[in-house]
């Protein structure tokens, strides 16, 4: 991962939110906000909240009394995910990395980090720091894309640019969204940072847009892949969503398009 990888800020968020969180978050965000509410928890802390997909799925299966804390290392996804949140006393909005949490101890009851782990610079540390602030009893619930080649679009896409950029093809999504998808490098790190019982389920959901155009706009000005392009040549910005767009219907159809995604979703417990 680099430091370009991390940088969700100007018209990013807005795009994320608006397209991203349709094409590939939503279906997960309420499948976790399910499976954290099916626990009745008290407290939970969010980490990698980016712009809000689980707050705004788990918030209302929370009970009137919980203290829900959502956190996020980038600033402008935060405010754009309390933005669209409205208000609820139960929710507090701090900036925070997961990699040195400001709670103490023993503070929840779940800690829930969906599609974050992939950008911690040291697992292994945010994994520690989630376990530290969980209650004994408590859930660690997270998820992490499968590899590219099981998410169609993604995958569409970035064999796309490779035609745009031979030379220096933009791998952020295969890098970093897809990079981390061994099961048993996950389970291993997790099992380092102090988690003893950890349960691995592979979930194969299907992604929809309206159309080929709206999902290559999606991965192209919704992600940091935007900054990538731009790096290596800003002016081949829309030839590069016309490239994706081609690529998407070549194998998808123009509209509307359906592909396969797919991610790893983790519980795991001291």
């Amino acid at each position: 991962m680099t430091e370009r990888d991390k940088v969700f800020a100007g018209s990013i968020p807005k795009f994320y939110d608006t397209l991203m969180v349709p094409l590939i978050f939503e279906t997960y965000a309420a499948e976790t906000a399910a499976l954290v509410a099916s626990f009745s928890p008290d407290s939970v802390l969010e980490t990698a909240a980016g712009s809000g997909a689980v707050t705004r799925a788990l918030a209302p299966k929370l009970h009137a009394g919980a203290r829900y804390v959502v956190t996020d290392l980038n600033q402008p996804m935060l405010d754009y995910a309390a933005s669209r949140q409205g208000a609820d006393r139960r929710i507090e909005w701090r900036q925070a990395d997961a990699l040195a949490l400001p709670f103490a101890d023993a503070s929840f009851d779940i800690v829930v980090c969906q599609f974050g782990a992939m950008f911690f610079p040291d697992r292994i540390a945010g994994y520690a720091e989630a376990r530290r602030v969980l209650k004994t009893g408590g859930r660690f619930v997270l998820s992490v894309w499968d590899r590219i080649e099981d998410n169609a679009f993604a995958d569409d896409v970035t064999r796309a640019l490779a035609t745009v950029f031979p030379h220096d093809p933009p791998r952020f999504l295969a890098r970093t969204p897809h990079g981390y998808h061994d099961t048993g490098v996950i389970r291993a790190e997790l099992t380092r940072a102090g988690f003893a019982d950890i349960a691995i389920e592979t979930q194969e959901a299907v992604s929809h847009a309206p159309s080929a155009r709206e999902a290559a706009t999606a991965y192209c000005l919704g992600t940091p892949l935007r900054n990538e392009i731009e790096a290596r040549d800003a002016s081949l910005l829309e030839f590069a969503m016309d490239r994706a767009t081609e690529a998407i219907v070549s194998r998808h159809g123009e509209r509307p398009v359906a592909g396969k995604i797919q991610a790893h979703v983790i519980v795991a417990a001291g």
